[in-house]
């Protein structure tokens, strides 16, 4: 364990540092603003795919690249600042669109688990067995309530909290009793991902059908995949090139034609924020044939702010990917 040592710099302290480093900054009132407005933490991590590396081979005798500290010749505050902007307005784009995935995705939700009972969600039968089975710990040993009495426990504490008029009716007049079609309106993205997953078969297959997703298991991950890059964006964090941790499963092509590129034999092997646009695209035209979600993003990222070290490429997108029927009308 090291002891972190590095001093307070003020903002021409951090200019310095930057040039030192072999950044450009034409304009130093600009770059000073931009640093009063997102600080050098945020502005480095943008600056960081343009960074200079090199090979080493490790103690197993692999090659490796080490990240080096200095950056590429010709990099410049600027080639930051259109990336902010452009991640910005990508994050702002993809939050629209979860918006209208999750709103849907409660309906569809509340609307087939409802017409089992008003109530099922607190029964065991409506969910598979290892959402209802009890657990143990795996260090202590000791018994840990269901996945199904957490999720429950955690929609409580979120009901309990809650100020909407509608939650107040129910406390009042119904004993605090909410049938899952009003419940629903209540829960987050994250909610409903952990209770989709624990639904029957049959009943998250019926769901999944109603987006054009054909297994449960594809509407699983890829419900989990949203949720992920909701909260990325929802908390103002780095998107355009994050390499996916709750990646989407790839359909096979003939699952879902619309999606079969993702497949491809050229596709690239770690899934970047493409995979995610991509299934959102997808959910988002049949929930709004008409919507124009799809031409947004095909329009944003052909925007890309290009440089001689990035690409669009660097967001998991292949060649012509955003020439494929899934971004036009």
């Amino acid at each position: 364990m090291v002891d972190y040592a590095k001093p307070w710099l003020s903002i021409d302290d951090q200019i310095e540092r930057l040039v030192a480093r072999g950044i450009h900054v034409p304009d130093r009132a600009a770059a000073s603003e931009l640093l009063r407005t997102v600080g050098y933490y945020r502005l480095t991590g943008y600056l960081y795919p343009f960074r200079t590396s090199e090979m080493y081979v490790d103690d197993d005798g692999r090659d490796r690249i080490r990240v080096l500290s200095d950056y590429g010749e010709g990099t410049s505050v600027e080639n930051a600042a259109r990336l902010l902007e452009f991640d910005r307005e990508l994050r702002l784009i993809v939050l629209d669109g979860v918006e209208r995935i999750e709103i849907a995705l409660r309906t569809q939700i509340g609307h087939v688990v409802g017409r089992v009972g008003a109530f099922t969600h607190e029964h065991p039968g409506t969910f598979v067995s290892a959402f209802t089975d009890p657990r143990a710990d795996p260090v202590s040993g000791s018994p840990v309530p269901s996945r199904q009495v957490e999720w429950l426990t955690r929609v409580q504490e979120r009901r309990d909290s809650s100020d909407e008029a509608f939650v107040a009716h129910f406390r009042t007049k119904y004993d605090d009793q909410m049938p899952i079609w009003a419940l629903t309106e209540l829960l987050e993205l994250g909610h409903l991902s952990r209770l989709y997953a624990g639904l029957r078969n049959d009943l998250a297959t019926e769901i999944a059908s109603a987006f054009g997703v054909p297994t449960k298991r594809l509407m699983e991950s890829w419900i989990a995949t949203i949720n992920y890059v909701r909260n990325i964006s929802a908390h103002h964090a780095r998107l355009f090139n994050r390499k996916l941790v709750a990646a989407p499963k790839r359909p096979k092509p003939s699952q879902v034609p619309l999606l079969a590129h993702l497949s491809q034999s050229d596709a690239p092997k770690q899934f970047g924020s493409y995979s995610a646009l991509a299934v959102m695209a997808y959910l988002l035209r049949s929930i709004n044939p008409d919507g124009n979600w799809p031409r947004r993003v095909a329009s944003h990222l052909h925007r890309f702010p290009t440089s001689a070290a990035l690409d669009v490429g660097s967001m998991g997108v292949a060649s012509d990917w955003l020439d494929e029927d899934l971004w036009r009308a």
